[in-house]
């Protein structure tokens, strides 16, 4: 597939990961709000620590090799639908099950006013990096690119949900994305090579704080 991002490519991507695509993400913290509550997360340093550890060792790792792996088997209906199982047998939450559960299942029916067969290939259960890695490949996106789009959306959701938690400002919050730059950009130029033999991770806190949240009393978000 040709890996330069024409235009028509980069509007898509752009609308896909954009914060008005009705998907709903807003809803979700993946844990970070009982980070905050239990004073793992007090500030703008321990946010982007945070991030910075899901990215290379935890959520967001295991979301770019799936997300990966869907862009790869793309034509490929019975691997999406393995590829979807797998990815939600993996959720660490009831919460965290439910979060990617209902972004893939919105972000498939927001993409299809972009038709494509991938919509039909791709399985009615589909966790979130699975459903826009196979869309993203079906419309030409390089795999490279679209990851660290999908990344830096992710990272910048969670950005902003620290900011209404208090955790840090918008100045701040800023700075957090940028010193996640690097990181994104590594992971992302992995894309190609990133199989479910790279799945697992060692975000021990992150997974602890996503069940607390269950049984969290005052909360802002679903997750």
């Amino acid at each position: 597939m040709n890996q330069v991002l024409d235009t028509q490519a980069l509007l898509r991507l752009m609308a896909w990961l954009s914060p008005a695509f009705p998907i709903g993400a807003f809803a979700w913290s993946g844990g970070l709000e009982s980070a905050v509550a239990n004073r793992l997360v007090k500030n703008s340093v321990d946010l982007g620590d945070w991030l910075s550890a899901l990215m290379r060792h935890g959520a967001f790792w295991n979301d770019a090799v799936l997300f990966s792996e869907a862009w790869r088997r793309f034509e490929d209906a019975v691997a999406l639908k393995e590829t979807a199982e797998l990815g939600l047998a993996m959720a660490g939450s009831a919460e965290r099950f439910a979060e990617t559960l209902s972004l893939g299942k919105a972000f498939v029916a927001a993409a299809s006013a972009w038709p494509d067969p991938v919509l039909e290939r791709l399985p009615s259960d589909v966790p979130f990096p699975v459903a826009v890695g196979a869309v993203a490949a079906a419309h030409g996106v390089p795999a490279n690119k679209a990851l660290a789009a999908f990344l830096h959306a992710a990272a910048s959701q969670a950005v902003s949900a620290g900011i209404r938690l208090g955790c840090c400002g918008q100045v701040d919050g800023v700075k957090i994305l940028a010193g996640l730059e690097g990181a994104i950009a590594q992971l992302s130029d992995r894309a190609p090579g990133l199989t479910l033999d790279h799945l697992g991770g060692a975000a021990v806190q992150a997974e602890i704080a996503s069940l607390r949240h269950e049984t969290q009393h005052s909360r802002l978000f679903r997750s």
